[in-house]
């Protein structure tokens, strides 16, 4: 059981990155999208919210930017 438990960590550990950095970090990462944005009041409050959740949320520039990115790459 235990050489399984062996092979299980170092898998659990990459699936979680987000685990990695601290709140603090996260908070400044996401204030940032926030003003890269160029949101205020509620609207900069939701995103915050979003950001801070669980998973990787991306903001909508962030995904056309990456889409933007591999079209280039096709070409």
């Amino acid at each position: 059981m235990l050489k399984y438990a062996g092979l299980l960590l170092p898998l659990l550990l990459l699936a979680t990155p987000a685990a990695a950095i601290s709140t603090k970090e996260k908070m400044e990462t996401c204030k940032f999208g926030a003003e890269s944005e160029n949101l205020t009041g509620a609207k900069r409050n939701a995103f915050i919210k979003k950001c801070m959740g669980k998973g990787n949320y991306q903001p909508q520039s962030r995904k056309d930017a990456i889409k933007k990115e591999k079209a280039d790459k096709k070409q």
